[in-house]
């Protein structure tokens, strides 16, 4: 007897709906594998489980993009909107010009040249003499504005010099004249300290007077 057939419904258990859809999912991905290789069919196969996580393939003859322009063109359905194809445009055109100028740039270098024709040497060399021009002013530029920075620290350092030889001046004057009524002042007290003190002797005891 075969087996009989099952219902396809949800499996409420979890654990045996994730056995079935890990089985399952591969199951798909080798068919797609095996349609593309029997068949020379170009397969896209993108899977999200309930987790979340994707699982996808795609034939290695084409990209996803590209079936997905085809799945457009063939069947009408707009999958994105016009912002969307002017930003991608946007997005290619700014990679172009990005190629271009990293080609502009190893030139400059000196790099890939030996295939450029004799015209486009000549431009490079302008664009080279140019560019020396514009780095040799830039410098001159440079040194004009250290000088004139140079020139100003030492106007400034003249300045301090002189307003501490002023401080410096009148500091000493001060000095001088504090010093000078000092020792006057100290003569002063020395002459008072020799001055005799006038003291009285008293008895040791208070009747020796009178016995005397």
């Amino acid at each position: 007897m075969g087996r009989g057939k099952i219902e396809i419904k949800r499996i409420e258990n979890s654990s045996n709906r994730q056995v079935t859809y890990s089985k399952r999912r591969n199951g798909i991905m080798k068919k797609a594998k095996e349609i593309t290789v029997l068949c020379d069919a170009k397969v896209s196969l993108i899977i999200f489980a309930s987790s979340g996580k994707m699982h996808e393939y795609c034939s290695p003859s084409t990209k996803l993009i590209d079936i997905l322009d085809q799945y457009q063109k063939t069947s009408g359905k707009k999958l994105w909107d016009a912002k969307h194809e002017n930003l991608s445009n946007e997005i290619d055109r700014i990679k172009k010009e990005n190629d271009s100028m990293q080609i502009e740039l190893r030139h400059l270098k000196g790099e890939d040249i030996t295939s450029l024709p004799y015209k486009e040497l000549m431009a490079l060399e302008d664009a080279l003499e140019n560019g020396l021009t514009c780095v040799r002013a830039k410098q001159m530029d440079v040194l004009d504005m250290a000088k004139k920075n140079t020139k100003f620290l030492e106007e400034d350092n003249k300045q301090l010099n002189f307003i501490v030889n002023q401080q410096q001046l009148t500091y000493e004057n001060v000095r001088e004249h504090m010093d000078h009524h000092g020792y006057h002042q100290a003569a002063r007290a020395d002459f008072n300290s020799q001055m005799p003190f006038a003291f009285r002797v008293q008895p040791m005891q208070p009747n020796l007077q009178e016995r005397m």
